[in-house]
């Protein structure tokens, strides 16, 4: 098996800055609390691409994957694809968890805490 790129691919680029740049309302709200190692000094980035998908946030020390999700995924389009998603992640080593962009307003350190409950302990 070829070991190309799979993170942050360079034909990926233009994307992720996009979205780096226009972050929703709940991603700055959640970032603000993850970034600068913030959450039991785990390094967390933004938009971080795994081949042709862009993660919300990633750990790279966890293998975490961080999604939010707004009324879009309600879709069964959306649905199919996000269980897509999560499986190729799956395959890849990474652990996928979401939540709704209400919780990260209404609930904040809920949303931390389960969070934290992914990660090993150390």
């Amino acid at each position: 098996m070829s070991h190309h790129r799979i993170f942050n691919r360079k034909d990926m680029e233009e994307k992720r800055k996009l979205l780096r740049l226009n972050p929703t309302k709940a991603e700055s709200k959640l970032w603000d609390r993850l970034s600068n190692k913030q959450l039991e000094g785990r390094k967390f980035r933004r938009q971080v691409s795994v081949e042709f998908y862009v993660l919300d946030f990633y750990c790279p020390s966890e293998k975490l994957c961080i999604e939010l999700d707004g009324e879009t995924h309600l879709s069964d389009e959306a649905l199919i694809y996000d269980e897509e998603r999560t499986a190729f992640l799956n395959s890849c080593g990474i652990r996928v968890i979401r939540f709704w962009n209400e919780e990260v307003f209404e609930n904040i350190e809920g949303v931390l805490d389960r969070i934290k409950a992914c990660f090993s302990e150390q």
